[in-house]
């Protein structure tokens, strides 16, 4: 299957559907086979370090059961689904679909989950608060599209899911084998099998707007120097003792978005949105990571790792896993190579050691468990 042949004009896309509208793309790929079929979707729900739910309805009542599960929990008598959450970290050809998304910025992307659902499968009308890709892989289901919604929109009681308690149809799909539909932040949309099927739902990520504004306050707290303080210099008398008056207030607000525009770091962002929401487990001791990068034939950046950086005046910013560091701009040729094919061999890796800067990313990049080697794994 070629991932670079997916059917869409990047730049129309983003100019008119990106965070807008929904936009159905019928087949993807020419030579298009799923990435995986639903026997192997079952094996990973069986493993307990893989995060996994069945979602099933009987006569409009919902319920989840959490995994990990058994061969006999697939064998249920009404319509239900299978969710495995973060496929991409366990399957490289899974991870393949996340370069389908390759012209929005990889730590927007959070991860594929995939599902499998039997004839009539489905989690319920709902909606999400970030984009998603939804591409079929085998079998088809039909998406219903609705409309538009917020934290005000009603839902149905449950602790477990958000399940609309209204859907007002707007559109519908059926999607075969092939076929992806890209649903924006708050549309209601409500997808249910045609037979059995899986579906592959590349999502993305989107800090709230609340975590953005605390972690630039920290920031911005950290450069306000401690003399600092609220000034009221040619105030007028106040009119009333012990009164506050909406001066005074206004007047603090403003030396408190003086203070706020006055931080001038970046790198609080980075950290932000590149924190991982699954361990990074494979991190290494300096020795170890000098060893693996001295005989690697290829470095790869591990599917649950985070890995970003920013231009900064004469240096690199790089941040990976909520974690930053500044390094020489030396390290930007083969920084944007590894950001770009998720992986580093050959002439490129063989430059890298020998330049020093870059041999000293590399390091840091495999200590931190950003990086690892398939040889570990031969």
């Amino acid at each position: 299957m070629s991932i670079v042949g997916l059917q869409l004009d990047r730049d129309i896309f983003l100019r008119d559907y990106w965070q807008r509208k929904p936009l159905l793309i019928r087949n993807t790929a020419s030579d298009y086979s799923a990435p995986i079929d639903a026997d192997t979707l079952a094996g990973l729900a069986l493993e307990d370090t893989v995060e996994s739910r069945i979602i099933e309805n009987l006569n409009g009542a919902w319920s989840v059961h959490q995994g990990p599960f058994s061969e006999q929990d697939f064998s249920r008598g009404n319509p239900w689904t299978l969710l495995v959450q973060a496929v991409d970290h366990y399957l490289p050809e899974v991870a393949q679909l996340r370069q389908w998304a390759d012209f929005i910025p990889h730590w927007r992307v959070d991860d594929v989950m995939v599902s499998y659902a039997v004839d009539g499968g489905s989690v319920g009308p709902h909606y999400d608060n970030y984009d998603v890709f939804l591409l079929q892989g085998e079998g088809e289901r039909l998406w219903r599209l609705g409309q538009q919604c917020d934290s005000s929109t009603a839902l149905l009681e449950h602790n477990q899911i958000r399940v609309l308690a209204e859907f007002e149809l707007a559109e519908e799909y059926l999607l075969g084998p092939g076929d992806m539909l890209y649903v924006p932040p708050g549309l209601a949309h409500w997808g249910v099998a045609q037979g059995e099927c899986t579906t592959f739902s590349i999502g993305f990520r989107a800090p709230r707007a609340s975590d953005l504004l605390s972690r630039f306050t920290d920031s911005a707290l950290e450069t306000i120097p401690p003399d600092t303080f609220y000034t009221d210099a040619g105030r007028a008398k106040p009119r009333r003792p012990g009164e506050i008056e909406v001066a005074d207030v206004e007047r603090a607000r403003q030396i408190a978005i003086a203070c706020l525009q006055s931080n001038g770091q970046s790198r609080w962002f980075g950290e932000l949105v590149t924190e991982p929401r699954y361990a990074v487990d494979e991190q290494l001791e300096e020795e170890q990571a000098i060893a693996v990068l001295d005989s690697a034939q290829q470095l790869q950046v591990n599917a649950a790792a985070k890995l970003a950086w920013q231009e900064q005046d004469d240096t690199i910013v790089v941040f990976t896993n909520g974690a930053s560091s500044l390094q020489d701009k030396r390290v930007l040729t083969h920084l944007i190579d590894l950001c770009t094919d998720r992986q580093l061999g050959g002439q490129e890796l063989a430059l890298a050691r020998e330049q020093r800067e870059c041999r000293q990313l590399l390091i840091e990049l495999l200590c931190a468990g950003v990086l690892h080697s398939d040889d570990e794994y031969d």
